[in-house]
């Protein structure tokens, strides 16, 4: 047995201290909540973790109500909502009033700009607002499938199944995007560093072999490979102003083009075609747009509601428009099945579960286990294109450094067969 301190809730709220003895940390947070505490901080006794966190919440909270109006208003990162959506959840799950979950979150919050939205949250509800009413005060942090879920589940009374629907979705979502980021970083590094040799070759080294053969050589002629990348090598030292003047149009123009409605859709098109990456950007979308739409008729959202929430979610217009077709579809008392097919983007398998949800009632349950496949479906599609992506650029970035190797070598070999006879 041992001692452990502990900050926990009272049944009116309020924060108490103290300590308790227990066989485990597990053993301890039971023993709490059978007294009619819920606790929010157990550590063993002694190591300072409870007392010196005390004492930072009561200096946050005298700091906290001047910072907090001046941090609320600006974004925050979806990590950062997630582990608050996460936190909220696990304390309304317990039992703990939904306006001192916000003041105990809106305490321990470090983020500042979270920090001051979720004082702004409990304000607003301490007013008599609804919560949901609240979130869409902050349109930069919660977007409409948030309040929208969170809205439903006050009409249903289940406000804290909604709310841990939604971490599951957040942490879900949140390692989707990671997998796809980092499967991303690894090829972007790989060619800058390539890049970054291969104008270093051919600015720096290139120029002075060139002088070297022109002092040894003459005029005598040289390869037309080793002339080739000499004039390459020209090329980038003597207009590198004018090339670096054609990039910046070219990514300002490209800009101006994504910003179009048709740019955007040709852009968007694109990604999901291109060889390598466009798997992946699909097996995403698909998956974004399952567990989204799922997520939110499950929460009892209804579905018109639901597909124009899930198509202002989507990222990408080609989804977004098969997604308006479905809604027009249903809207007219159809099937979601027919426009689902026409779009043609939507693989056979997803249009078969699709068929048979609707079919059994079971609609938003397939949808969710079509988003669990295509989850395990990005990650192998992932794994796939980092292995066939070595290979692919080690080849390539040999076969450049190599042509220049070979460039440069040729004519040292007619020096030093010169240099030979001459001897």
């Amino acid at each position: 047995m041992a001692n452990f301190e502990y900050i926990a809730l009272d049944a009116r709220g309020e924060e108490t201290t103290g300590s308790v003895t227990a066989g485990d940390e597990a053993d301890a947070i039971a023993q709490l909540r059978k007294s009619g505490l819920y606790p929010t901080q157990v550590a063993p006794a002694g190591k300072g973790g409870v007392s010196s966190t005390a004492k930072r919440r009561a200096k946050k909270g005298q700091k906290g109500k001047s910072g907090s109006k001046n941090a609320a208003g600006g974004r925050v990162k979806g990590k950062v909502l997630m582990i608050f959506t996460r936190q909220l959840a696990t304390l309304v799950d317990a039992g703990l009033p939904l306006l001192r979950g916000l003041s105990v979150l809106g305490n321990q919050e470090k983020n500042r700009v979270m920090a001051g939205t979720v004082t702004h949250l409990a304000d607003s509800v301490a007013g008599g607002g609804t919560f949901s009413e609240s979130l869409g005060q902050h349109p930069k942090i919660f977007d409409k499938l948030y309040v929208n879920m969170v809205k439903a589940g006050e009409l249903g009374g289940v406000l804290e199944l909604v709310l841990n629907r939604l971490a599951e979705y957040q942490e879900k979502a949140q390692k989707l995007k990671n997998r796809i980021i980092a499967a991303m970083v690894y090829p972007i590094i790989v060619l800058m560093i390539a890049m970054l040799i291969l104008v270093f070759l051919m600015t720096v080294i290139v120029p002075k072999f060139e002088q070297i053969f022109a002092d040894m050589l003459g005029d005598v002629p040289l390869p037309g490979i080793t002339r080739f990348v000499i004039a390459i090598s020209d090329g980038l030292t003597n207009n590198w102003l004018l090339i670096l003047i054609v990039l910046v149009v070219a990514f300002v123009g490209w800009k101006v083009f994504a910003m179009t409605a048709a740019g955007r859709n040709s852009i968007d098109r694109w990604k999901l075609y291109i060889p390598l990456f466009g798997p992946i950007q699909l097996k995403s979308a698909i998956s974004r747009f399952t567990r989204t739409l799922g997520t939110l008729v499950t929460s009892g959202v209804p579905i018109l509601q639901a597909l124009n929430i899930t198509r202002e979610t989507s990222g990408n217009m080609i989804v977004a428009n098969a997604i308006d077709k479905v809604h027009e579809a249903v809207r007219e008392g159809e099937s979601v099945v027919a426009p689902l097919e026409a779009s043609r983007i939507f693989p056979p398998m997803v249009i078969s579960m699709v068929d048979v949800g609707e079919e059994t009632g079971q609609l938003p349950d397939m949808l969710l286990k079509i988003a669990d496949v295509y989850d395990d479906e990005v990650d192998m599609a992932v794994d796939a294109m980092t292995s066939m992506l070595e290979p692919i650029m080690i080849v390539l970035l040999a076969l450049v450094v190599g042509t220049i190797v070979i460039a440069l070598f040729m004519p040292m070999i007619s020096i030093i067969t010169e240099m030979n006879n001459q001897g």
